[in-house]
Formats: C-alpha cells, structure tokens, sequence
C-alpha cells in the first residue's frame, strides 16, 4: 500500500481537524463496500451530524486498519463536528457571498478548518441553504410534475467533511418538501445514473441529484455537482441556484432549522445504489465479449483510486468479470489522501500506478480522481495512457463503431493527435475550448447540427461519449477500454494490454511540451481597477497582432479559446484561465531550443504589460 510517511502538511494538522477525520472514519467504515442489511434496500434515517456522537469503543481490526499518523489520535470519547451544533439556536449568521462559491458548473468551497487563510465557507447554514436552493430550482423546472412529490439523490466522495454536509444537505432538501435519498460513498457518474434508472426498488428515477465532491482539490475542501435526466446543470443554473440560496439564507429563522432537520431525520431514506451502477458496468463488458460471464478471466488488471470513491471498480466490476485484481491500491476511501492526489494528471500519482503495474507484471492499470468522473490508464510496459495518448486510444475505439465521426476535444490537445484522428483514423477533430462542460455541449451542439460526434474529450481525463447520454464518466471509459480486451480475446486475438498500446500506433507525440501560468497581479495599477478578464484580453489581442507581423508564426486557421499559433515544427497557446487570474501558456516543439523560440515569441509581446508575472517564462526562455 505505499509509505507510510506523513506528509508534512498532514502532521501539523490541529486536534480539531484530527477529530474531523475520526468523525468521518467512524461513518465511513464498514458502510459503503460492506453495505446495511437493511430489507431489501433502503431504510428510514441515518444519524445527523450535529451534537455528539458517541464513540466509546473501537476494535483491534478497526484500529490496526487506520493509518499510522491516525492511530495516536483515537478518542474514546465524544467526538464534536467541525461546525456549531444545529440542535442549539443559531443567534448569528455570517454573510455571505453565496456567488463566489460558484465554480464553473459546480459549487466549491473550504469546509473544514486548519488551513492557514483558508477560512470555512461551505458552513452547516450555507450548505443547507444551497440544498434549498436546488430544491427551488429543481420544483420550477420540473413544474409538469406536481402532482408527485420529488425525489432527490445525494452521494458523496471520501472527503472527511462529506457526511457533515450530507446530513445538512438533507435538511435543505426535505425543509423544501422533497424526498431524500442518501447514496452515501459514490461517483458522480452514478449520481446522474440514478435519474436516469427505472427501478422502483431503488428508489428510481430520482427527479435530481447531488454529487457532494470537490474532485482532487485537498482534504479541506469540498462542493457540489447537480444533475438531472438533462445532465449536468450549467454555469447559468448554478447561478440561480446561488441566488435563490442568498434568499433563503437571509430568511432563516431557529424555527426554520429546526423544522427542516426534524423533516430529514423523519423521512431520509438509505439506497445502495451503487449495486445497480456498477452491474450496468459488468453487463457492458460481458455484452462486448458476446455475453461470456468471465471474459477478462486471466487479465491482471490493477486499480488506484487514490483513496477517493472508486476503490468499488476492482471488487465490484474487474473481479465479477474474472479479472485478478491482486496489487491494487489505495482502494479504501481515505479524504486525506495520505499516499498521492487522486488525480490522473498528477505526475506522482501516474508514478505510482506505473509502478503497480510494472511490480505485480500486471496486464493493465486503471486510476481514478476522487469522484471517478475521470481515469486513465497504463499498459503492461508502464506506458500511459492519459492526455493525447487516452484521447488518442478512445478515439480509435470509437471511430471503429462510427467511422467518419467527430472527436470533440478541449484547446490544448496537440497537433500530432489532429494528424492521427484525421489521417490514420479517418475522423475528424473538432478542437474547443477548456472545461468539460464546454467540450461536451460543444459536441452535443453539433450533433443537434447535423454533424456527427459521438465523443467529447478532455485531455484532463474527462471523456463523455453520446451512447452513455453525453455523461463524463471515468469508469464506463475504462469500460471501452476493457470491451476492447474481452472482445479481441472472445475473437481470438490474444496480447494482453498490445491490443490497446496497438491502436496508438503512429501518434506523433512532441519531444517537448510544458505548461507555464502567467499569473495576472490584480492590485497592480496597470489594471486601473477594472477586471483581470478585460486585461487579460488585451494581452491576448495584443499577441495576435504581434503574431501577424511574425512571418515564421501563423494563427491556427479555425481557434475558439485565445491565441493558438504554429511556428518552428511546433505551437503554443496562450489563453485566459475559465477561472483566475492566470494566462496559461502551453508550448509544444520537436525540440528544446525550438519550444524556447517560440516562448520567445510570446515573452516579446508579454513584457508591455507589467501587471502578468512572467517569472515561469523568463525562467523556460533563459539559456541554461
């Protein structure tokens, strides 16, 4: 399972985060992969974070269980939650500017304390209230639908500040009238799953769902991600939903809360709906191999699920299919994250599946992030397949079933991989803006044009295709990956992971790619207080021209997001971050002192403009 050695950060925690973490082990343990015996399904009620809970006793096996920097810290007493009891009244509350907790197409804040500067947004308070808002949102869209009362699913992550906002969740969404379905431990593709299953059983279809995630972003933070049959909200639902949060917000009252928590606690139901997403993924497999009931049986696959939600993939998915799963790590749901981030882009956390695979001679390796709506993988070589190399390998799936169709990917993918879905597989590439949500709509916008695509793909690992409802689900990806081995096998076609690594063949891949951030100083007076996003604009129209009077750069024909420019066998583009003050700047070249030329480029026109710290440039461009 790794080192054991604590990361610095973790062993200055304080005792109130420590207590936390004991709070979320004591709920977790023994739930999500060792389910309720409730009949059949569900049950009433699960026990509220707020008070005490009583913790008196722990076993041997439970102890030798937790991580070493965690076993001195047991407290065999009672165990207090980060936030102020609901049971009491609440005799101030904090303003709070609800849209700034706004992500994007997600909801992200600080809940748990510790952090220096990192103060907790995502209250108790605030949090219920997001949940009404939702409640809201969700009650007006669905408007045809009255006459029933609406369900609403909520799953989380392993974040130690999941069941705290679980429980708070709940309260906003029964005070608002709705039923409350708690999945406990999930993935965010499970949770838009469940609106879409027809199974009474299970509680099924949920009218909307809650994803309680904040993806690899570290322990102490935490958000949320909503869905309904549609899909994902987007970023002008969020808003809504921000507001109508602000509005109920300001009207709590002490009856208000308390109302809300009694409704919960009376009427929350319990589901194991992971069961029926994960038997979706087995019969997927077995469909592709011709309906065999083991067809992995003899493939060595290992996972990582970097102690986030997917440690289920193993036990739940590659082990019913006949796969040896044996070397796989960091399975169990920790949310500190002790041994890597879940994060398929993180170098350290490819490291280590590379070394998983390489130290057990396994066939393949498969890592999630933390809420499992990204992966990548690694062949029996230790070569990975992440970034172009993934996009690359789904998209050759894919145009084997569509031939002719559009991959859809977001800005920085390489031109090498334009050259292989368009010349070696005969698809063509639709390159779009960053941000998941941007690649999809994109695709599916297209679609509604007549024009055929049925993948939208990120290099960051995020990948939707249109036969699993435009869904951006890490596992169903590693699914086609896996269909592609059962299938070569049930033909006859053995090879293990070749079978894969085969169908990147001829992707040209360049010598050099970097990433730097130019950061944009928002209190420099250069800005002259108007707004990081107009300044960054002109720093973007100001290298194009400057790219105009360049004849060895030419501006990329066909470009959606910032500057792209081709020049010395390689590119760059400069673009302006969805979210912060941040000019990211991707160069990609056949060589070290091209790439440099080609930052050149860009530091020239850059350097007028005194507010972007270009200290990552300088330092890439300086002769070494």
């Amino acid at each position: 399972m790794g080192s054991n050695k604590i990361p610095n950060s973790y062993a200055a925690m304080s005792g109130k985060i420590v207590q936390n973490i004991f709070v979320a082990q004591n709920r977790l343990s023994g739930t999500q992969y060792r389910r309720d015996l409730c009949a059949p399904y569900t049950c009433n009620s699960l026990p509220f974070c707020g008070g005490k809970l009583a913790w008196t006793s722990i076993s041997s096996m439970q102890m030798h269980k937790l991580p070493q920097y965690q076993r001195g810290f047991v407290n065999r007493g009672n165990v207090y939650c980060n936030a102020a009891s609901s049971t009491t009244a609440i005799p101030h509350l904090d303003k709070v500017d609800f849209l700034k907790l706004q992500n994007g197409s997600d909801i992200r804040g600080v809940a748990v304390a510790g952090v220096e500067g990192e103060p907790v947004t995502l209250t108790e308070p605030v949090t219920e209230a997001i949940a009404a808002g939702f409640a809201a949102w969700l009650l007006e869209k669905k408007k045809a639908d009255a006459s029933k009362t609406l369900r609403v699913s909520i799953g989380h992550d392993s974040r130690i500040s999941a069941q705290m906002l679980q429980d708070a969740v709940s309260r906003g969404i029964a005070g608002a009238g709705l039923d409350v379905v708690q999945y406990g431990l999930a993935s965010t593709p499970a949770m838009f799953n469940s609106t879409l299953t027809e199974d009474e059983a299970f509680l099924c279809p949920v009218d909307g769902a809650i994803m309680i995630t904040a993806s690899h972003l570290p322990y102490n933070r935490n958000g949320f991600k909503f869905f309904t049959n549609a899909g994902g909200l987007g970023k002008a639902d969020i808003k809504e939903i921000l507001e109508r949060a602000a509005d109920v917000y300001n009207k709590f009252t002490d009856e208000s809360l308390t109302k809300s928590k009694r409704l919960a606690s009376e009427s929350v139901k319990k589901v194991d709906y992971m069961t029926v997403y994960t038997a979706d993924l087995v019969k997927a497999v077995r469909k592709a191999a011709g309906n065999i009931e083991k067809p992995l049986e003899g493939f060595h696959i290992i996972v990582d699920a970097g102690n986030g939600a997917g440690g289920f993939f193993a036990a739940k998915v590659l082990e019913p299919l006949g796969a040896i799963t044996s070397g796989s790590q960091f399975l169990e749901p920790d949310g500190l994250f002790p041994y890597h981030i879940p994060n398929p882009e993180d170098k350290a956390a490819m490291k280590a599946i590379t070394q998983a695979v390489l130290q057990n001679k396994a066939d393949l390796g498969i890592i999630f992030d933390t809420d499992v709506d990204r992966s990548a993988a690694v062949d029996s070589t230790g070569r990975e397949f992440n970034r172009n190399r993934l996009i690359a390998l789904i998209s050759a799936i894919v145009l084997e079933e569509h031939p002719g169709t559009t991959i859809v990917t977001d800005s920085v993918t390489s031109d090498g991989l334009t050259t292989f879905i368009e010349k070696k597989l005969g698809g063509k590439h639709h390159r779009f803006k960053r941000g998941y949500k941007n690649v999809i709509d994109e695709a599916i916008r297209l679609n509604s044009i007549g024009e055929e695509s049925h993948l939208a793909i990120e290099t960051s690992g995020h990948g939707a295709l249109k036969e699993n409802h435009w869904l951006d689900d890490g596992a169903y990806l590693m699914v086609k990956l896996l269909n592609k081995l059962a299938s070569a096998r049930a033909s006859g076609v053995g090879g293990g992971s070749k079978v894969l690594t085969n169908l990147i063949e001829g992707l040209q891949e360049p010598a050099v790619a970097v990433e730097l951030r130019l950061k944009i100083n928002q209190n420099h007076p250069d800005l002259k207080g108007g707004s990081f996003r107009e300044y960054g604009e002109a720093v973007l129209n100001h290298l194009e021209n400057s790219v105009d009077l360049d004849p060895k750069l030419q501006k990329a024909p066909v470009n959606y997001e910032g500057v792209r420019v081709s020049g010395y066998g390689g590119w760059f583009l400069l673009r302006l971050s969805l979210h912060d003050p941040v000019l990211p700047l991707n160069i990609e070249a056949p060589s070290n002192e091209d790439a440099v030329k080609l930052g050149l480029s860009v530091a020239s026109a850059v350097k007028e403009f005194a507010a972007i710290d270009t200290s990552a440039l300088d330092k890439f461009i300086q002769p070494s």
